[in-house]
């Protein structure tokens, strides 16, 4: 066969890439998707100790086939406070060490079994009836598209059909090892996935399109590589998830250095006891993750507490209507990104609360000072709540599974209810407390009773409702909703009151219907609160559409 223009060998080399980086996102989005809570669950319980955390690191990226991932997953721990920094940094020491894995396992001749992984997955995803079958027919597919991947990899940079100035300049950039480092960590940034790019280098070693020197040394590129995307990506966000990345990326220039000097020698050696170009480089990118997980698995302790020396923590935002948890980065695992929207939405919680306690003292003592600091609060709720929006906003734009999108949904559900009990806080209950304040007007001992058992009534609803929200526990859920109708019987009595109260004079008929005000507002306040169990509710079938009853039409059967 004679030389393929250059052109056409570029098109047909860039189109072989992208169908391995769609097969490796296939892989990792259907597994997320079938496992993710799970794998996420598995990950937490691991992260006690380096060794388990390694271990489980290395074992979650297996599945998940992106170290990305799984390194997301452990900065949402970092991020929650729920594990230190040392258990971080094994993870990612196991994570580097599975996507090596992955790639040696795939360098195998395997390709054969591509055609079997498509169609097996294909039947799997259209006859599987529930949702985590046909994500494991999807993470086939993606497997088999990778092995198609190779497989025309391998026939596209076929020494023979690479016209000869291709090879030649091939030949000329690849002859130092050090530019050839720094060209294949570039282009694995632009890849965002190590094992693809190293894929594609065991691809061109087996062709002999490049030398086994420049081989290892692209190995080498592509492990630095993959450590900038998640480095950038947290640059913008805490400064305790940013020590992760930053880590990570001081182990793998590290072991760079340490092993370039010595690389023209571990390329001869190496040659001699693997002849297969492919799997030498394959193993190589195996053995140098390995050797650095147990090189620095020990003085991880140090490592973190340098890390936090040198990265101390940003000052607090003195605003409290800034966002905190909001991650742009952790868009791209929904679990991590979801689990962050919901402790914003528990920030609105806090808020609301604050207004509650502040509306409950405006009502038996005059303080305008705090009347204007509650009405700044629902400011704060109202831009938390517009930053919360668009952010789930991007989220939902995003591949989501079932699971996922209805948490999705109970955010928005909670982040919405929240900003309209705050709304009616601020524009009925503080209102009413200031028109109170104003014409000298003083609740009745019956009336602040009254007024003190119903902001009780709402701080415990609020905090029941919190537990639902994070726990989805059904029975509190079911408690939320029934516990609504106390406020039937607080506004029957407020109500039956009001007329023996007209005939005690002008004021007391005046503060009477204030109260009876006060009340209906914050009859509407726990409304929204009770809505927020309604999902669950929904999801468990205990919830009836209507408490309507539906009367006969005309023409039905008498």
């Amino acid at each position: 066969m004679g030389a393929m223009p250059a052109t056409h060998a570029l098109i047909e080399l860039l189109g072989d890439v992208a169908l391995l980086l769609w097969g490796v996102h296939m892989v990792r989005t259907g597994i997320l998707r079938a496992f993710g809570g799970d794998l996420r669950q598995l990950l937490g319980r691991a992260l006690r100790n380096r060794l388990a955390a390694c271990l489980a690191g290395l074992g979650v990226t297996v599945a998940l086939q992106s170290s990305t991932a799984t390194g997301m997953m452990a900065t949402s721990f970092l991020a929650d406070g729920v594990i230190g920094l040392m258990p971080a940094l094994a993870v990612m020491l196991g994570a580097n060490a599975g996507t090596a894995l992955v790639v040696w396992a795939l360098s195998f001749d395997i390709t054969i079994v591509f055609p079997a992984l498509i169609f097996v997955g294909l039947v799997i995803f259209r006859t599987g009836t529930r949702t985590r079958s046909r994500n494991l027919g999807r993470a086939t597919i993606g497997l088999g598209l990778v092995l198609l991947s190779l497989h025309l990899l391998v026939g596209t940079i076929v020494p023979d059909t690479v016209a000869p100035e291709a090879r030649e300049l091939i030949s000329a950039i690849t002859r130092e090892p050090l530019p050839v480092l720094v060209m294949a960590a570039l282009i694995t940034w632009a890849m965002h996935s190590s094992i693809a790019a190293v894929l594609v280098i065991v691809s061109l070693a087996d062709s002999g399109l490049v030398t086994p020197l420049a081989a290892l040394a692209m190995v080498l590129g592509a492990n630095l590589g993959s450590a900038l995307n998640p480095l950038l990506a947290a640059t913008s966000g805490d400064r305790n998830a940013l020590r992760l990345p930053i880590g990570n990326l001081f182990n793998r220039i590290a072991g760079c250095v340490a092993v370039l000097p010595f690389l023209p020698e571990t390329a001869a050696y190496l040659s001699q006891v693997e002849p297969d170009p492919g799997r030498m480089a394959a193993g190589f990118h195996l053995l140098f993750n390995v050797v650095l997980a147990l090189l620095f698995i020990l003085p991880l302790a140090s490592q973190a507490k340098l890390l936090e020396k040198l990265i101390p923590d940003r000052p607090r935002s003195d605003d409290p209507a800034s966002p905190r948890y909001l991650d742009a980065a952790s868009l791209d695992v929904p679990r991590v990104a979801l689990a962050n929207a919901s402790r914003e939405a528990l920030r609105m919680a806090d808020v609301v609360e604050e207004m509650l306690k502040g509306s409950r003292e405006l009502l038996r003592r005059d303080d305008n000072r705090l009347a204007a600091e509650l009405r700044r609060m629902d400011d704060v709720l109202d831009r938390l709540h517009g930053s919360l929006k668009r952010f789930l906003g991007e989220l939902s734009q995003r591949e989501l599974s079932e699971e996922d999108a209805a948490r999705l949904a109970h955010v928005q559900t909670v982040a919405l209810n929240l900003e309209h009990a705050g709304d009616i806080i601020d524009k009925g209950v503080l209102t009413l407390a200031a028109k109170r304040i104003r014409r000298h007007l003083r609740l009745t001992g019956r009336q602040a009773a009254e007024a003190e058992a119903m902001h009780d009534h709402l701080l415990a609803q609020l905090r029941l409702a919190g537990a639902v929200f994070m726990g989805d526990d059904l029975r509190s859920a079911l408690r939320l909703v029934e516990e609504k109708e106390r406020f039937r019987e607080f506004e029957r009595a407020a109500a039956e009151s009001q007329f023996a109260e007209l005939a005690e004079g002008p004021d007391q008929a005046e503060t009477s219907s204030l109260h009876l005000d006060v009340v209906r507002d914050l009859k509407r306040v726990d409304a929204h609160l009770a809505a927020i169990a309604h999902p669950l509710l929904e999801r468990s079938n205990l919830l009836r559409p209507s408490r309507l009853v539906r009367l006969p039409r005309p023409g039905d059967a008498q």
